[in-house]
């Protein structure tokens, strides 16, 4: 192996994908092919002889379930995992729960010419390789409040009907969310959220969230008014916009060009915030590479609106909100575990006049 390449294992019962996966993996300067397994029974073995930096995984394998082999993966030998996934309501959930129990990431198999199809996603692929080499991995464990401890409570349920949460991630952020949304109270205000994700599951994901938290959960629409109490997902094909009509606040869905090569992009919605809400809004940038929402978290203070930023060592990829706060975009950085306190704490202490409902 040469010296401080990225080494990757592909665990795939496909040989072609075996096979595409390779060559796009060795087509990169800064990585290569440790090896490859058509199951996690031969994987489980070259994993103790290579060692790789990553491993790609696909989710439904013969022989083990890949949500099992992760599992005891993420258990007895913690590394950062890339999920290889179909684009299908089963591969969705399957995919939810990998991210659950430690998988950094995933891309999904192209639905039609997987050959031809894998090969034009080697821009994304090799990129969230690179992410998950650097990522912090650890088994995931659900992180509660401190028994004894209370949140903050807001002045009264009808404060939170002219605030609003503004939320952005990406690499990691599923959990991330997870974690911050199961700590939100039911009378919150009502939160936008854009992941990085591809459409079809972003409707697994915020099915799962809905089933787990105080607050309900939906993927945005279009055209919902805004209301304490829920959160609205962008949907994996398209922006998520914040709109004001009138007296009320609206979800606008759009699909225009991608923004720093996501749709849907953080960007979009920090700036639309920036525009409809001011200083109304808090905003909150979570684990994610690269650098979208950077930028329209700037333009959300400079609204008025006040921001907190996830700090590096509860982060798995350190990258969004680096950005964020290295232009000044960020008013507090904190850990994951502390977030919905501060979010709240903050919005208590400025409750502010709420809109008639």
């Amino acid at each position: 192996m040469t010296a401080n390449k990225i080494k990757v294992v592909i665990v795939d019962d496909s040989a072609l994908i075996r096979s595409v996966m390779s060559e796009i993996v060795n087509s990169q300067p800064d990585m290569e092919v440790a090896g490859v397994a058509p199951d996690p029974l031969v994987a489980r073995d070259l994993i103790k002889k290579v060692n790789p930096d990553v491993l790609t995984l696909d989710v439904e394998m013969p022989k083990m379930d890949g949500l099992d082999f992760l599992e005891k993966l993420m258990r007895l030998r913690p590394m950062p995992v890339l999920m290889v996934s179909s684009l299908t309501e089963r591969g969705s959930e399957i995919t939810m729960r990998a991210l659950e129990l430690g998988a950094v990431d995933f891309v999904t198999k192209p639905k039609i010419s997987i050959q031809a199809g894998m090969r034009e996603y080697t821009e994304l692929i090799t990129d969230k390789i690179r992410a998950a080499a650097r990522a912090r991995v650890k088994a995931r464990t659900l992180h509660a409040p401190t028994p004894g401890t209370q949140l903050p409570q807001l002045r009264s349920p009808l404060t939170s009907s002219e605030k609003l949460i503004i939320i952005g991630a990406s690499t990691g952020g599923t959990e991330a969310i997870r974690e911050f949304l199961m700590q939100m109270p039911s009378d919150c205000p009502g939160i936008l959220i854009a992941q990085h994700m591809p459409e079809g599951f972003t409707t697994s994901f915020a099915r799962r969230l809905d089933s787990l938290c105080k607050i309900s959960v939906s993927e945005a629409q279009g055209n919902e008014r805004v209301l304490p109490g829920h959160a609205y997902i962008a949907p994996g094909h398209s922006h998520l916009l914040l709109k004001r009509s009138g007296a009320n606040y609206m979800t606008h869905i759009e699909q225009t060009d991608p923004v720093n090569r996501h749709r849907p992009s953080v960007d979009v919605l920090f700036r639309s915030a920036a525009q409809a809400a001011g200083k109304n809004a808090v905003g909150v940038i979570l684990t994610g590479m690269g650098k979208d929402g950077a930028q329209g978290m700037l333009e959300m203070k400079n609204a008025g609106a006040y921001n907190f930023a996830q700090d590096e060592a509860s982060s798995v990829v350190f990258g969004m909100p680096r950005e964020a706060i290295a232009i000044g975009a960020a008013h507090e950085v904190a850990g994951l575990t502390a977030l919905p306190g501060l979010v709240l704490g903050h919005l208590a202490a400025h409750g502010g006049r709420a809109l008639r409902v």
